[in-house]
């Protein structure tokens, strides 16, 4: 997908390219088309998720919704026309094939990795489990990953950053943030690289006017629909349950007309943050298929805030557990629900759907799935193809743990091989996309599949790196600098 924007090679030669002159490559590529294509026949049409219904009902008469933004929805809705829900599920598997043999060609060509230690690096979102079976729901983790981790390639692509190349990656984090919102972060990441590179201004104009483009426009067309230039309209809402894990409202006292939003029940007895929202009897008062008010939703962050105001160190022990337990435990566990967990494993059988439920903007399950794919969007369990991605997924995955020492990895690097500031970028990244659900929502396993690959090509360009010949073994490599005057070795 977009391999010609990092390349202007013809796809199928670059494929070749790629797997020319590395078997473990050409090896790991395989097995992760295979992989794919047993998904595909084994699981036939696609696998939902909760937010899957949202996204189709978006897709069929597009609006800024209120609970998440709409820029996935969008993208299903370029191809209703198609009527094909295995379309969609099917790009995400070629999108995410594609981005690895992207990655896999500019960490050898252009940031000088060693083949070997390359084809690691892209082999975890090639053939970790929990990926594929990302890739085959209803879902916009997929589309985001392709559009952050793309710009973040085509930024730090070696060559004086010109404010062409700014604005193709400010407008790709742009339609990073609308399809999520933890994309936006990523903005000032690359605005932070570009200083670190002495980036002359018209890029930074071009890289901001291409990013705010469209974020702004989407934030307008929400005014236009809810009367509130933002994104969604659930901030509040979501930093409430953040905080319901903690909030002792017997200990201090909220102001009286925030009470009510007091969470039910002693702290070690309630749900998990973001379950506490949706719960039945939620202080939220949520209702399946009507959206917060604006009111409950001021509220809420104010509740928010006053809760972390007098509970600082509660608020730092539940962020703090979640993103440093949670996210690099090496098993996992059944957060935040039971249910929500099961979604991320292939199935044995075809998840109740509800399909009576109701969905924001009009509608229950049965028909917005109808009207867009003009059948019932039953996925249809093939054996033995669907026995066989169960096995697999039992014994290949890239645990918690595993992200953590890649991550360690990296950081190292950075101090002891002086391969900083594209390494800086890719490790900062993946931080941040790790550390945003728990700082301002809840952890969800679905949240670590983007960051990987960041991660990983931060790990293998801090330690995977040739030494250039005429350079003595002895010295520590670091990096090319990026603009055409002299820069000092160190900010690079």
């Amino acid at each position: 997908m977009l391999s010609p924007l990092l390349d202007r090679r013809p796809t199928v030669g670059a494929v070749v390219d790629a797997v020319k002159g590395n078997r473990l490559f050409a090896v790991v590529l395989v097995a992760g088309i295979v992989l794919r294509v047993i998904t595909t026949l084994g699981f036939q049409g696609v696998l939902w998720f909760n937010d899957s219904y949202d996204f189709v009902r978006i897709a069929n008469d597009p609006f800024p919704h209120p609970l998440r933004p709409s820029g996935y929805g969008i993208f299903l809705w370029t191809l209703k026309p198609l009527h094909s829900l295995a379309l969609v599920t099917a790009l995400h598997h070629a999108a995410i094939i594609g981005l690895a043999v992207v990655g896999y060609r500019m960490l050898v060509r252009d940031f000088d990795v060693r083949r070997a230690w390359a084809a690691v690096a892209v082999a975890p979102i090639l053939l970790d489990s929990y990926q594929i079976v990302l890739e085959h729901l209803v879902l916009s983790d997929t589309l985001f990953t392709v559009l952050a981790f793309g710009a973040m390639l085509l930024l730090a692509k070696p060559g004086a950053t010109g404010w062409q190349r700014a604005a193709l990656v400010g407008a790709l984090l742009g339609v990073a943030a609308v399809t999520r919102t933890v994309g936006v972060p990523l903005f000032l990441i690359a605005v932070l690289y570009l200083l670190v590179r002495r980036t002359r201004w018209p890029a930074y104009l071009a890289l901001a006017a291409m990013f705010v483009l469209p974020v702004g426009a989407y934030a307008t067309w929400y005014q236009q629909e809810h009367g509130r230039f933002g994104m969604t309209g659930v901030d509040g809402i979501f930093l409430w349950g953040r905080t319901a894990a903690f909030a002792d409202c017997d200990a201090f006292t909220p102001p009286p007309d925030i009470a009510r939003l007091c969470p039910h029940g002693p702290k070690d007895d309630r749900p998990a943050s973001s379950h506490q929202i949706w719960v039945e009897g939620s202080p939220t008062g949520w209702t399946n298929g009507e959206a917060f008010d604006e009111k409950t939703n001021a509220d809420a962050q104010r509740f928010a805030l006053w809760a972390i105001r007098n509970q600082p160190l509660d608020y730092a022990r539940v962020v703090s557990y979640d993103f440093f337990v949670r996210t690099f435990s090496w098993n996992r566990s059944q957060y935040p629900t039971v249910g929500t967990e099961a979604r991320y494993h292939f199935p044995t059988k075809p998840t109740a759907r509800k399909p009576d439920l109701p969905v924001l903007g009009g509608g229950d399950r049965r028909t917005v799935v109808r009207e867009y794919s003009h059948g019932t969007g039953r996925t249809h369990i093939v054996e033995p193809y669907a026995g066989v991605m169960r096995g697999y997924q039992e014994r290949v995955r890239v645990p918690g743990t595993v992200l953590g020492v890649v991550l360690l990895a990296g950081a190292a690097g950075m101090v002891w091989r002086r391969a900083r500031a594209r390494t800086a970028l890719f490790w900062t990244s993946s931080v941040t996309l790790l550390a945003v659900p728990p700082i301002t929502v809840d952890f969800d396993y679905r949240y670590l599949l983007p960051a990987l690959p960041f991660a990983c090509f931060a790990a293998a360009m801090a330690w995977g790196r040739s030494v250039p010949s005429g350079r003595s073994k002895a010295k520590p490599v670091s990096e090319t600098p990026d603009e055409k005057e002299p820069q000092p070795a160190t900010a690079n």
